[in-house]
């Protein structure tokens, strides 16, 4: 494969390096007055290879100047802005990436044919002619597009049942016509063979935004699709993954790009929003060239961490996720989501004490979702023993009362995990008589945040965590019967069914799947448990070559139950599933 973006960046390494000052690029930019599509490019190129070496600052120093007036400086000002929130989930971060955008597309809309490329592409490609559209207009459709992607990506960022997708829909949906008119476009330029200075970079715009897209479209739940297509949209898994490939493997600067978007796809949508059924192989394979040219780049480094610890190799990606926060402090947010899987890598092996102090961080210097880090903390810190929790001088009870008022509204919606949180945390409400503690909470939450797949491959640390759930079984078996009684019961053995799956061991977790959904009319709390139970039945009875039986199963979770904890991102789930289980069917 081809080590993608080398076309611009090879000449200008020294620049990467943080001697962009120098550069005759850069000369060019302090006594020019208008900035041309090649010096926009190449100074994109050099502000990506410098953000993508941890030269954060630098990169943002270097398009500022000119990101009123260059398309490609608006851009790629803006696309870093971005990236910074994607990956940090700050919420500052987040407005910030919204407020660079808007600017990003003022920009490209000076440098846009005025009669735009989605009212007047019909007319020309009809003509079989490009002639009425130049090559730097032809790049401002792509850029204006790619603004428009980035606030569908912050959307999706925002709220994770995508309500604010549909209401921008139409916004959103400009955007997706100018990338199928650009396509259309490619394919006029390809098939005639114009000539055009910088045709590899608009490709790769191309491939970016049509390959995203349609990932980003065919990861929603059926019902939304539906309302989707009716006003235009489609996605197509398979397309979108294709263009992304030959995107992050082609000489274009959008090729690192590229590659980002399908590793978080197979790193953590797949986890998150899916099954769990990661390809790694296409991953390695995707990041080994830029971990090669970006050896030290947080970016690459975070994803390689996250490949191994998918591999079940724990110990090397907490070895990596350590280089990954040692390797910069420029952009010390970044660091929380080194903190977040190295929490949760200790969760996995139960070492609570640690997991507890990088909960402690997060909810120290992160301001993302205060009540989820401090539900967290308070849920690892229920793993420990009295006398452990004592000696951190915390309040376990406390912690749980401090949830709800953290709680926050982001575009007037709640974050579903911080809903969650707060249900929860409700047992250790001051109004109740006495707290009634939670039953392994952190391995509730491991649950929620679909980390059972992750630790699949290391029988060890599955059958520690069997252990934990059946001393918990025990626990409940000699209590006293109350109104949680059934709930923790059934949270209990939705979590030893996944242990025992996790173990090969079938039949026996099956069983345990059947007690929770045999218990549904008993639940008086937690009634997310047999949605998500059916869905684990699903996955089981897959594992064991049933897919019809298994399809009829996620149908059920899908259509049976409604208004529970964390729906959406069920949902999500059946999605992926039903898309992945069909397809050797159809073929």
């Amino acid at each position: 494969m081809a080590t993608g973006g080398q076309q611009l960046s090879s000449c200008h390494t020294k620049q990467a390096s943080g001697q962009h000052g120098s550069s005759n690029v850069s000369r060019l930019t302090s006594t020019s007055t208008k900035m041309d599509l090649k010096g926009g490019l190449e100074e994109c190129a050099v502000a990506l290879n410098l953000f993508l070496s941890n030269k954060f600052t630098d990169a943002l120093e270097l398009l500022q100047p000119w990101a009123k007036d260059s398309m490609y400086h608006a851009l790629g000002y803006s696309t870093i802005v971005v990236l910074q929130a994607i990956m940090t989930f700050e919420q500052q971060d987040i407005q910030n990436g919204i407020s660079a955008m808007k600017d990003a597309l003022q920009t490209c809309q000076k440098y846009r044919k005025k009669c735009t490329v989605v009212e007047s592409v019909s007319s020309f490609l009809s003509r079989g002619s490009l002639e009425q559209m130049t090559e730097e207009e032809m790049h401002a459709e792509i850029c204006y597009a790619e603004c428009l992607l980035q606030k569908a990506a912050l959307t999706f960022v925002q709220d994770e049942n995508m309500i604010n997708f549909i209401k921008g829909g139409m916004k959103i949906r400009t955007s997706y016509q100018i990338y199928k008119e650009c396509l259309s476009i490619l394919h006029v330029i390809q098939k005639n063979k114009i000539k055009q200075q910088f045709f590899y970079e608009f490709e790769g715009g191309v491939k970016l935004g049509i390959g995203a897209f349609n990932l980003m479209l065919s990861l929603l739940p059926a019902r939304i699709i539906r309302l989707l297509e009716f006003i235009g949209f489609s996605g197509n898994r398979e397309l979108g993954l294709l263009q992304l490939q030959e995107g992050a493997s082609g000489r274009s600067m959008r090729s690192p790009l590229c590659c980002l978007t399908i590793l978080a796809f197979h790193t953590y949508i797949s986890l998150i929003l899916g099954t769990g059924e990661v390809n790694l192989v296409e991953a390695e394979g995707l990041l080994a060239p830029f971990l090669q040219q970006f050896p030290n780049g947080s970016l690459m480094l975070f994803y390689h961490a996250r490949i191994e610890l998918l591999k079940g190799n724990v110990e090397k990606a907490q070895e990596i996720f350590r280089k990954c926060i040692s390797v910069q402090e420029e952009w010390k947010q970044f660091h929380h989501l080194c903190y977040w899987e190295l929490m949760w890598i200790h969760v996995f092996q139960q070492n609570w004490m640690k997991a507890y102090y990088y909960s402690d961080l997060l909810c120290k210097e992160s301001k993302w979702s205060k009540a989820t880090y401090v539900f967290l903390k308070a849920a690892i810190l229920s793993m420990l023993p009295e006398e452990d929790v004592t000696a951190t001088e915390e309040n376990v009870a406390a912690l749980f009362r401090q949830v709800e008022g953290l709680k926050q509204r982001i575009a007037g919606k709640s974050i579903p995990t911080e809903k969650f949180a707060v249900r929860k945390s409700r047992r250790y409400s001051s109004s109740l008589p006495a707290p009634v503690k939670l039953v392994l909470p952190a391995l509730e939450m491991m649950y929620i945040w679909n980390g059972f797949p992750v630790v699949c491959k290391r029988k060890d640390l599955s059958e520690n965590l069997l252990l934990t759930v059946e001393k918990a079984e025990a626990t409940l078996q000699n209590e006293n019967f109350s109104d949680y009684s059934v709930d923790d019961e059934c949270l209990v053995k939705l979590l030893k069914g996944c242990c025992l799956k996790n173990l090969q061991r079938p039949l026996q977790a099956e069983l345990c799947f059947s007690h929770v959904i045999q218990s549904e009319k008993l639940l008086k709390f937690d009634h997310y448990l047999v949605p998500f139970t059916l869905f684990e039945l699903a996955v089981l009875y897959k594992s064991q070559g049933e897919i019809d039986k298994a399809l009829k199963t996620l149908e059920t979770a899908r259509n049976n139950y409604k208004d529970y904890s964390m729906e959406s991102r069920l949902h999500f789930r059946i999605q992926a599933a039903v898309h992945l289980w069909r397809k050797p069917s159809s073929d």
